[in-house]
């Protein structure tokens, strides 16, 4: 009789916790799931050549044009680079931002993505703080997800820059992992961001943590909303360390959804 009673007194234990515990509730997504520009309600344009490459010397032109830089068709974005002359850059594509419609803070950030095949492609899904603009980058921070350069076609890297830690100065802190077959499947891109920490995923695991120290700012900007980026970059410091295929265009960065979650 005592075994019975101690074990029920472990299922209800078990039962209450569980019910307690927080599980991720879905706030914000795009789903893709119609024909055209992208929605106007949740993408805007980064567009133009930018004098400086963006500041890593990139060789496209970021384009807002109904030629296919960017465009959803069969429930998935297709931010697509093409080797064409435009003004000062010998390439297009695209470079899509909510930094107007939406900005997100602490929560589940999620992108389901194919990524683009070919030596000189830096596709890349990340973040800015939202105050960036008033405070200069890195100071604002900076969030990348998923970075990926085409001369390295098995792996994937996360990082974040700010004040203290910066490719600038090379204190960046990064981590890349192995990637199996990212041109041909779609793989799942997570960040877990909380005050305490963030955490980087592929396909659900995590390979890469960085625990908040409560020190300046400097070395944290990241209690504040931050809006994000999706863009395919043709060369640069990075992506054009290796020169760049002209036989590979076009070249597209799909992505199936993004999704936000938070904790309820």
């Amino acid at each position: 009789m005592r075994t019975y009673f101690v074990f029920l007194i472990i299922m209800v234990w078990s039962l209450s916790s569980s019910a307690q515990s927080p599980s991720w509730k879905l706030i914000w997504s795009e789903e893709f799931n119609y024909q055209g520009f992208p929605d106007s309600t949740k993408w805007g344009y980064e567009t133009k050549g930018n004098a400086t490459g963006w500041g890593n010397n990139e060789k496209q032109f970021y384009t807002q044009r109904d030629s296919g830089n960017a465009w959803v068709k069969n429930g998935s974005l297709h931010i697509t680079a093409q080797k064409e002359k435009i003004g000062n850059r010998e390439y297009s594509s695209a470079r899509l931002t909510t930094k107007y419609t939406r900005v997100f803070h602490y929560g589940r950030l999620e992108t389901r993505a194919k990524l683009p095949t070919g030596r000189g492609t830096w596709p890349a899904i990340w973040m800015l703080g939202s105050n960036h603009g008033k405070v200069a980058w890195p100071e604002c921070g900076e969030i990348d997800i998923m970075e990926h350069v085409g001369y390295e076609p098995d792996s994937i890297f996360a990082t974040i820059h700010t004040g203290a830690f910066n490719h600038m100065i090379g204190t960046q802190k990064t981590a890349g992992v192995f990637i199996s077959d990212p041109y041909s499947d779609f793989h799942t891109y997570t960040l877990e961001w909380t005050a305490k920490e963030m955490r980087f995923l592929l396909d659900g695991k995590e390979f890469h943590r960085i625990e908040n120290k409560y020190q300046k700012v400097t070395e944290w900007p990241f209690d504040q909303p931050f809006y994000l980026i999706l863009n395919l970059a043709i060369g640069g410091n990075w992506g054009g360390k290796k020169g760049i295929d002209d036989t590979i265009f076009p070249a597209t960065f799909e992505i199936d959804y993004v999704r936000f979650y938070q904790y309820e």
